[in-house]
């Protein structure tokens, strides 16, 4: 079992760039890339939190999946 972001889906459908993001939110964009590509084995919870409120995330359903 797997727990993956599903933020590479949730930019292209907002419009965001990766550089947008790690703009707004004060992430580095190699992070940001990392996140969208899950090539993260863990989570830090800071930078998750900061990228669910600037994307205005309300369900971790939107977010996460389990594969």
């Amino acid at each position: 079992m797997e727990v993956r972001l599903k933020l590479k889906m949730i930019l292209f459908e907002r419009g965001i760039t990766q550089r947008e993001l790690a703009e707004k939110t004060g992430l580095r964009e190699n992070v940001i890339s990392e996140m969208v590509n899950n090539q993260r084995k863990t989570f830090n919870r800071e930078q998750v939190a900061r990228v669910i409120q600037y994307l205005e995330i309300t369900d971790m359903n939107e977010i996460f999946e389990i594969k």
